[in-house]
């Protein structure tokens, strides 16, 4: 990567001051999001941003990350290394400004950092704040220095330990365990945001190591990460496994009023659109303006197209602007200087002024590649014909599942047990596989607060089917039904409406088996393809029954997986030699009613796992994985987290 030719110092005077720490530990979630699993990989992702910043500035080409032994994070880069001297604002060494000030860093200084990733962030002082010890090393000068901190507290003032001939920053943390409800590193969510960082930020080298762990040769477990292709290896990657009607990945790299955009697009043959949009490398889950003004660009630029070439004398009826992005992938990604965020998780852009900019750079380049590319173009639109074609069906369908009225029972379905509470943020339901099993749960709920709907068998494979083939399936259209959601109008027929949800936790219950895992999966897709909302917002749920009941006489104790039930066995024979009796729950409906109500519904023991989008690309290149047609990259995926599936024949 080229150095970056501002010749501006990067000094201690360009770290400024924004403001204090003082609330971070007592309202940890409004910094992070959240103290459970996403709120800890967060704590990387902001060490992680600060090495980024760098190497955008062209002054890092290397980022390595470590999970420690004791689940301590460890990250390093070949930067120029944070400023050691003296803040003359604040008196005091300009490192520990910045692990020690809520929003203080090179990165609000323009001369030093032209856009930044972090920006989105709080900062690595959050970090250091929610770590019960951090230590930072800075090599830089020809020196190395150090400084320690216990909850965001220095032990002492910043100090020279030695020398050195390279320049960087180390940053090694542990979280406070008296704040996270987890402590305990996830190694493959780590993986899938250090492998989307290479695909967003091409030439850079990053690397993530699991000293916890070694392979068949006592190495530590690694992945390493470079992407010479940037957003085209990241789209294809992504598309791995659907089939492209393309021959080659669509590019698109240019400026517009000062806005660097980037985008990378190819259609497949399925029939969702899969398109992820990142500023400064934010995931913007919520989208904005920049995806705004690449979807104008995109539907004007074909339509002008397809019209001029005269490919849709024959249509008969309108062309939607959904039509023009069923089968698509595409990765846009653009630079901010002062990106604004609004939105529910604040990753949705706010600024107005990017909207012409991805507008007119997609529009731009796409009509250069259309003329360039006819064979392509005449492709392209007439899988758009195809969808419109298609997608005239799904009105029909869709008109069969609105409901007139969420609280009428004439619009609800036969095989729902409704519950008697109207509030939706005190309403369960749980969707049930079977009619055995959602006999047993309708005997066992609370008929007050808790809803049953019985499914029968496997549910359609939205990944594989058409749209008004999944406003036609039975079990679909109940599931929309019972849960008073429709999915919006002919103009806008991606959009939900959420507001209308009749239950703020739905819980897909599933037995355990083969089977149960498999309806499991058709439900979560069908729910991440069409009613990805509910995930987003927190709402659905997947209960987890007892895999085991141990009986020995009249003690009787449910056991969740197989090292708690050794422990079980081990504790309930107390070192004398009695056959404890093992029952195996394969199917919910081995269990009775209380039984069931005890272990799985009742909210004061159960446990119910939520379904979070952490890494909405790596979600969509699973789903289509594991639903699509390729088998290879299945069986390979089956096979390497078979370990963690509790499930048999």
């Amino acid at each position: 990567m080229g150095k970056n030719n501002n010749n501006q110092d990067y000094s201690a005077n360009n770290i400024q001051v924004l403001e204090g720490l003082e609330a971070v530990r007592k309202r940890p979630a409004m910094y992070i999001g959240d103290v459970g699993l996403k709120g800890l990989h967060h704590l990387v992702y902001e060490v992680v941003d600060n090495s980024i910043d760098e190497a955008l500035a062209g002054h890092c080409s290397h980022i390595d990350c470590y999970i420690n032994e004791d689940n301590s994070i460890t990250v390093s880069d070949n930067g120029r290394g944070i400023p050691t001297g003296m803040h003359e604002k604040e008196g005091k060494s300009a490192l520990e400004v910045v692990m020690t000030v809520l929003h203080a860093g090179g990165k609000f200084d323009k001369g030093s950092y032209k856009v930044s990733g972090g920006l989105h962030g709080v900062g690595v002082s959050c970090v250091n704040a929610l770590s019960s010890h951090l230590r930072v090393e800075v090599h830089r000068d020809g020196k190395v220095f150090e400084q320690e901190y216990s909850i965001g507290i220095p032990k002492y003032d910043v100090r020279e330990i030695g020398q050195s001939d390279t320049t960087g920053t180390f940053v090694t943390f542990k979280p406070d365990s008296t704040i996270f409800e987890e402590t305990i590193y996830h190694f493959d969510i780590l993986v899938a945001r250090l492998r989307e960082l290479a695909f967003l930020n091409k030439g850079i080298n990053l690397s993530i190591t699991d000293k916890r762990r070694t392979d068949d040769n006592g190495e530590f477990i690694k992945e390493s990460f470079y992407s010479e292709g940037g957003l085209k290896e990241f789209v294809s990657f992504l598309d791995q496994t659907r089939v492209s009607v393309l021959d080659d990945v669509i590019y698109i790299d240019g400026e517009k009023d000062g806005v660097p955009v980037e985008v990378a697009m190819v259609y497949n043959t399925s029939y969702t659109e899969n398109v992820h949009s990142y500023v400064n490398n934010i995931n913007t889950h919520e989208g904005g303006t920049h995806l705004s003004g690449f979807r104008r660009g995109l539907t004007r630029t074909l339509k002008k197209y397809a019209d001029e070439s005269g490919l849709l004398k024959k249509v008969k009826f309108e062309i939607s602007a959904d039509d023009f992005r069923e089968g698509l992938t595409a990765v846009i990604s653009v630079k901010v200087m002062e990106p604004q965020f609004e939105g529910q998780t604040k990753t949705k852009l706010g600024n107005k002024e990017v909207t012409s900019a991805v507008s007119q750079s997609v529009s731009d380049m796409l009509t250069f590649y259309l003329e360039e590319n006819p064979d392509n173009a005449k492709i392209i639109v007439e899988k758009v014909i195809l969808a419109a074609t298609a997608r005239n069906a799904a009105n029909k369908a869709r008109e069969m599942v609105q409901r007139k009225s969420v609280l009428s029972g004439s619009g609800l379905p036969g095989k729902l047990s409704d519950c008697s509470e109207k509030d939706p943020s005190k309403c369960e339901i749980f969707l049930v596989e079977g009619d055995s099993a959602g006999g047993t749960a309708k005997q066992g709920r609370d008929r007050h607060f808790q809803a049953i709907l019985p499914l029968r068998g496997k549910i359609l494979n939205v990944e594989k089917a058409m749209q008004h083939k999944v406003f036609e399936n039975e079990e679909i259209k109940n599931m929309f039904k019972a849960l008073g959601v429709s999915i919006g109008t002919e103009d806008d027929s991606r959009e939900l409406n959420i507001e209308k949800l009749r239950y703020h936790k739905v819980v897909v219950m599933t037995d355990a088996d083969i089977d149960g895992s498999h309806i499991a999966t058709l439900l979560l897709t069908f729910f991440f393809r069409f009613l990805k909302p509910l995930i987003e917002q927190g709402y659905v749920y997947i209960a987890t029954p007892p895999l085991y009941l141990l009986k020995k006489g009249k003690d009787q104790r449910y056991c969740w997986d197989e090292d708690q039930r050794d422990l079980m066995i081990t504790e309930m024979k107390a070192g004398k030699d009695v056959n404890v009796s093992i029952q195996r729950y394969k199917g919910l409906g081995e269990m009775n009613a209380s039984q069931l109500w005890d272990t799985t519904l009742n909210p004061e023991h159960r446990t119910l796992k939520k379904v979070t989008i952490d890494n909405a690309a790596e979600a969509d290149r699973v789903f289509s994985m594991l639903m699509g047609d390729e088998v290879p990259p299945r069986r390979e995926f089956i096979e390497a987290n078979a370990k963690y599936a509790n499930i048999d024949a």
